[in-house]
């Protein structure tokens, strides 16, 4: 019983700390710029890379913005 006990008291222990998120001052919207707003449930960037955190690191084509504004969408934009 003692070790059923113990078992028990660990897992709970292996759960509170994994539950426990530290501070490292990031923000938790990764892919929004600073001031686009991430509010609801399952936020959505706006599209385009004015809207993007990180600028993009090759030359912002028609394509590259008819596939961002197309995403979540499973088909592939009309410009393809």
């Amino acid at each position: 019983m003692r070790m059923i006990l113990s078992l028990f008291a660990l897992g709970a222990a292996a759960y509170v700390l994994s539950r426990k998120r530290p501070d490292q001052g990031h923000d938790s919207r990764a892919a929004f710029a600073s001031g686009e707003p991430a509010g609801g449930a399952h936020p959505v960037r706006n599209a385009g890379p004015d809207a993007m955190r990180d600028a993009p690191q090759n030359r912002w084509s028609e394509v590259d913005e008819a596939s961002d504004q197309s995403f979540p969408a499973s088909d592939p934009p009309a410009t393809y």
